[in-house]
């Protein structure tokens, strides 16, 4: 992010009795109304139209609410008492088709799509801000990181602000043509792949602007295509003792990390995305208004939190354009690393400590597994490399006597569960170079096999299951003659496998690998994604992780929102059955 679009442009706030307010006040005006109506006049007939489906849809969930409540019920939506369990799905497949809407709608001919398009020319003539070159169309709806199937969008927009997306929605809303947002371009899961028949990809990365920090609230308004290390850089820059601590894959920008619920390694002490670091955002809705989910303030007990109705929703429900960050102090930290004979012993060393009066100091505690640790060794890519055994990084944080009391702490404690060996990094340098490794498991894991492919994905369990799954997990894969490594988020319980393939003969069996894993995961009463998201790659499993009525609830919401499933159809929501679809209809 460019320090002219971050130049402070005022700097105002009434004095307090000993501490002056620190309002800094970055890049263009933005929208002070709630909820903005950008609708045509002769559209406005329409939107009460569609108003009334809405209310029809909400009476729906209604009525489906007041049946919930007549027994007790589980979250994935079968009865407490005597109810029957959701049926665990045993098939291993691969998805090969495009992804499509499960929902019964429509969408517009090829020609509503050209329609489309030469509208979109006239309402954003902006130079760039339409683009049809059939080389980025392919480039926007695939990704390299992903193999799941994929298709081009029909044209891709860059929009500058809220107003622009705000044409771009009504535009896409008239000729009923799918729209995909696009930011920092580093999901999974297949998140932005294009619709079949076509699609409108709002790439929302150019509007990456800092609006406001308030250094005295902690807090600070952004657009929702800002990069979070280039928010924390910023605030380091300005000498702004606070960080946004959530911290996912490089190049990752709020909105795709709201879209996607993320975290990330800080979630052991900071947790994620959905634990209250958003405190609002603003979204552009299907019908084309603009939404603030509520104001500033740090809590609120007004009503329901719709906020987190769009923190993992994936671009289903509408567009976010800014967002209102709470941010944390920044506290030193140290590192520090222990090595066991096996996980099992690593991850119960770490329940100990986590349940300590040290627990609060460490912010972060990453497990990389042998076959990760001989990945590093052989790659050459970290500076000083270890033994080959299952290995625990710690970052520790607080001041001086905290980090060095935790330190003992956690050093009696990994002793006590067979750590063989344990490093202590008490400089800077020292911690980052400890750090190495953990900072390059992925790309080791990929320059150790020479022209390999990766296939990424993460599941999450309870941290007392954690053993069982890796442990069954890489029985599973060395049978399946397929190399692997893990890294896991130990403290949450939340790991990530690496497998290796070559050739495209390969790409079944890995499949087949990441499917039992899912279902595995899910048997341990665990999830199918602890912070990638659902995409295309992971909403066959929704059913089987939440039950049907969970799902067909989803389902209320999103019919009620965006009737017309205009808003990134064929992710996230699991295919429905014939009498779903046609009770919908």
């Amino acid at each position: 992010m460019s320090a002219s679009l971050l130049k402070v442009a005022t700097r105002r706030g009434a004095h307090r009795a000993s501490l002056p307010s620190r309002l800094w006040r970055l890049g263009s005006p933005r929208h002070s109304s709630v909820s903005v109506p950008h609708l045509s006049p002769g559209e406005r007939l329409a939107g009460r139209l569609q108003n009334v489906a809405v209310g029809t849809a909400l009476l729906t969930a209604a009525a489906v609410i007041y049946c919930y409540v007549s027994q007790p019920v589980h979250l994935d939506g079968d009865a407490a008492i005597g109810g029957p369990q959701p049926k665990r799905a045993t098939k291993v497949t691969v998805q090969h088709d495009i992804p499509r809407s499960a929902s019964s709608s429509k969408y517009g001919s090829k020609e509503d799509v050209q329609k489309a398009i030469e509208e979109l020319r006239k309402a954003i003539p902006r130079e760039g801000a339409v683009n049809t070159d059939p080389a980025v169309l392919q480039l926007y709806g695939s990704s390299d990181k992903s193999y799941h199937s994929a298709s081009p969008h029909s044209v891709v927009i860059h929009p500058e602000s809220t107003d622009e997306v705000v044409e771009v929605v009504n535009v896409a809303r008239k000729y009923r043509i799918p729209i995909v947002p696009y930011s920092g371009a580093t999901s999974l899961e297949g998140h932005f792949s294009g619709y079949p028949e076509g699609s409108i990809c709002i790439d929302v990365s150019g509007m990456n602007k800092i609006l406001e920090i308030h250094e005295d609230d902690s807090d600070l308004i952004c657009q929702a295509g800002a990069r979070w290390e280039d928010i924390n850089r910023t605030l380091e820059e300005k000498g702004i003792p606070l960080f946004f601590p959530l911290d996912p894959g490089p190049g990752a920008t709020i909105g795709g990390m709201i879209g996607t619920g993320c975290s990330g390694t800080n979630a052991v002490r900071y947790g994620t995305a959905r634990a209250e670091w958003f405190l609002n955002v603003t979204v552009v809705l299907p019908n084309g208004k603009v939404v603030k989910t509520r104001r500033r303030a740090r809590k609120s007990s007004a009503g329901i939190d719709m906020t987190k109705l769009f923190i993992g929703a994936e671009g289903t429900l509408g567009i976010v354009t800014e967002a209102t960050l709470r941010l944390a102090p920044v506290i030193p930290t140290k590192v520090a690393m222990a090595q066991f004979p096996d996980v099992e012993h690593a991850v119960s060393a770490v329940q100990e400590i986590l349940n300590t009066p040290a627990g609060p100091h460490i912010q972060c505690v990453e497990l990389l597994d042998d076959h990760m640790m001989k990945a590093i060794a052989d790659a050459g890519l970290v500076s000083e490399t270890y033994p080959v055994k299952d290995t625990l990084f710690f970052k520790i944080q607080g001041d001086p006597a905290a980090i060095d009391s935790t330190a003992r702490t956690v050093q009696d404690i990994v002793a006590k569960h067979r750590s063989m060996y344990f490093k202590f990094a008490k400089t800077e340098d020292e911690a980052e170079e400890l750090w190495e490794s953990r900072k390059y498991a992925l790309m080791s894991t990929i320059e150790s096999e020479e022209d390999a492919r990766c296939w990424t994905t993460d599941v999450c369990v309870p941290v007392s299951k954690l053993p069982e799954l890796v442990y069954e997990t890489k029985k599973d894969l060395e049978q399946s003659k397929l190399k692997s490594t893990i890294v896991g988020h130990v403290g949450d319980g939340n790991f990530h496998a690496f497998i290796l393939f070559k050739r495209d003969e390969e790409l079944k069996a890995v499949s087949d690998a990441v499917h039992r894993l899912v279902h595995r995961a899910i048997a341990l009463d665990g999830t199918c994604t602890g912070e990638h998201g659902v995409g295309v790659g992971k909403r066959e499993y929704l059913t089987e992780e939440l039950g049907p009525d969970t799902v067909e609830l989803m389902w209320t919401i999103k019919q009620a929102i965006d009737p017309l499933d205009i808003m990134n159809p064929g992710k996230l929501y699991p295919d429905m059955s014939k009498d779903d679809t046609s009770s919908r209809a």
